[in-house]
């Protein structure tokens, strides 16, 4: 077994584990990097791979294949993708109460992108407080409640039919809570945040202007000139 073949199957799960991890933070993938979380997530797949490797060459696995150098690429290959399959496998469900809980390696990766996630989403909490903040100030959700949304959409050219549906379906339920339009307005920009990110929200906000923002509060009249005073 050559150092490549190892990098390789080791590269190709770290790989794996990167992409499932990116299209759960598609709105901003760079927060991930400031997580432990994800770094350990990453090794995890790594050496995943890498012993799946050490296996097919412990047991002579070579897939007939007479070519040596092709033999080697379909080790690595397999082993790269092959042992994450396994590790999202379970060996069997177990009902407990009213859910049916995987038994398997499979829990172990849940319960560690768990981690991830909370990690992750400590990290981005207070960012994006004040960005979708700045961002929504003076925003009226009556008007921007279906004018934003679409624009935003249209800006985007690849977002699936399907995650446009459920964004509408949350918008349509944010119109019915019980809360002021401020408020609104605030978890409309993180509802679609988490949809096209915060540079195509903040944009399409700049672009769309006043036709999104609230009337400005009526300026107080300037009081009126004071009597002059009757000489004594």
């Amino acid at each position: 077994m050559t150092a490549v073949g190892w990098l390789g199957a080791a590269g190709l799960g770290a790989a794996v584990g990167l992409a499932e991890l990116v299209t759960r933070y598609r709105d901003q993938p760079s927060a991930l990097l400031g997580s432990i979380s994800f770094w350990i997530y990453l090794l995890m797949n790594a050496a995943a791979s890498a012993g799946a490797l050490g296996l097919i060459h412990l047991f002579g696995w070579d897939f007939g294949i007479a070519d040596a150098a092709a033999r080697a690429a379909t080790q690595v290959l397999v082993a790269g993708l092959a042992a994450m399959t396994l590790f999202r496998s379970s060996l069997f469900n177990l009902r407990i109460g009213e859910e049916d809980v995987a038994i398997g390696p499979n829990a172990v990766l849940t319960s560690l992108l768990s981690v991830v996630d909370r990690a992750v989403d400590r990290h981005r909490a207070a960012d994006r407080s004040k960005s979708i903040v700045a961002t929504m100030s003076g925003v009226s959700f009556t008007k921007a409640k279906i004018a934003l949304p679409a624009y935003c959409l249209q800006l985007m050219q690849n977002v699936q039919l399907e995650e446009q549906q459920k964004l509408r379906a949350a918008v349509e339920a944010l119109g019915l809570a019980d809360m002021d339009d401020d408020l609104k307005a605030l978890n409309l920009g993180l509802l679609l945040t988490n949809t096209v990110g915060p540079a195509v929200l903040t944009a399409a906000v700049r672009d769309l202007g006043t036709k999104i923002r609230a009337p400005l509060p009526a300026q107080p009249q300037p009081a009126a000139a004071s009597a002059q005073a009757v000489p004594g």
